[in-house]
């Protein structure tokens, strides 16, 4: 079968591509055997000469272009001109390898947050990662048989990926969206079902939001945004939507919604929100186990954090944070953490710690 000059430019590219990378390399020949074996060509051996000048012209093409780099090497080799019946040194390459975009760890690592992605279902992962294993060689092996996570088959929205474009449309060209927002339940024969939030009514409520900014953040996909009904920050699942629309309306400006006046701050705003409630940031102190100071780290990173009053075993800090952000830590690591200050965050604190040994009495 004659493949045409262009044809077969693209499919040396194609063999590159999918059998080689910077750490496995092919031969002319092996690539001659693809060829024939994968993509219909014939008597390539006898046309060996074609073959080398189509890959000289995509190894000049890589080299002076923005195009992914070939590796090669190259030999000298005494060769018979037939045309002047005289030997002639000529270059011989071999050993080629492409090089692709992305790293195997760096695939890996995409990969992985795909995989433990709490909101993704379980076929638009497969879906995901195959297109990610596509970018590399054949010879990535993202290990999934040797990976487990956990499964999504309880009630999911499926249209989370139609969520993400259509709020990113709206944050482009700043308008307002309205959406419907679920909630889980259980039904009368204790199903888990996952519902649109009613009012007092029972009629479906209809939201209004000022969509700012799209996050991801343990897991799982939020918008920060403003609840077009009053003047703070909200924050809302993204695959909690249903019925997204967006509206003719300009959205509010950021200046005029509370704590977002001076513009959004994204790695501040993400350490003082850790689990995205809605509500002020306030300065807390706050004294624990020095055995904790990796996991609050972990939580509220680095900046905008003050350490003091160390001793041997406890150190106190300062941090700015959503008030019932803390509140919910505080509960969390509750038997190695003290809240100090502010006062009513405290008293907070201890009617929660009052109320659960309530309710294990």
């Amino acid at each position: 079968m004659y493949h045409g000059e262009k044809i077969l430019l693209l499919d040396l590219l194609k063999v590159l591509q999918k059998h080689t990378d910077e750490n496995y390399r092919i031969t002319q020949t092996e690539i001659i055997n693809i060829l024939e074996n994968e993509y219909g060509y014939e008597n390539l051996y006898q046309r060996r000469k074609r073959i080398k000048d189509n890959m000289e012209k995509l190894l000049r093409y890589s080299e002076r272009s923005d195009a992914n780099e070939i590796l090669y090497h190259t030999s000298k080799r005494n060769i018979k001109n037939n045309e002047t019946g005289e030997t002639e040194q000529a270059n011989v390459y071999s050993n080629f390898g492409y090089v692709h975009d992305f790293t195997h760890a760096e695939l890996r690592l995409m990969i992985d947050s795909i995989l433990f992605s709490k909101q993704i279902p379980s076929r638009q992962r497969a879906e995901l990662i195959e297109k990610l294993e596509g970018l590399s060689s054949k010879h990535f092996n993202s290990r999934m048989n040797h990976i487990r996570t956990l499964s999504s088959d309880g009630p999911i929205n499926h249209d989370l990926f139609y969520n993400i474009e259509v709020l990113d449309e709206a944050i482009s060209q700043s308008k307002q969206v309205s959406f419907k927002y679920n909630h889980y339940t259980v039904d009368e024969k204790n199903r888990l079902v996952l519902q649109p939030r009613t009012n007092r009514e029972g009629i479906e409520r209809k939201y209004i939001i000022n969509p700012y900014q799209m996050v991801a953040t343990n897991g799982r996909y939020y918008l920060i945004c403003n609840n077009d009904h009053y003047d703070n920050v909200s924050h809302y699942r993204l695959d909690r939507m249903a019925n997204i629309n967006i509206l003719d309306k300009e959205r509010k400006p950021m200046r005029e919604v509370k704590e977002l006046e001076h513009g959004l701050n994204l790695p501040k705003h993400m350490a003082e929100h850790i689990y995205m409630f809605r509500g002020e940031s306030v300065t807390v102190r706050l004294r624990f186990n020095k055995q904790v100071i990796s996991e609050f780290i972990d939580w509220f990173g680095t900046e905008h954090v003050e350490f003091f009053d160390q001793t041997e075993d406890e150190v106190s800090v300062r941090v700015r944070v959503n008030k019932e952000a803390m509140r919910k830590w505080a509960l969390q690591y509750a038997l190695h953490v003290r809240v100090l200050s502010p006062s009513d965050l405290v008293d907070n604190i201890k009617q929660d710690i009052a109320q659960v040994m309530k309710n294990y009495e």
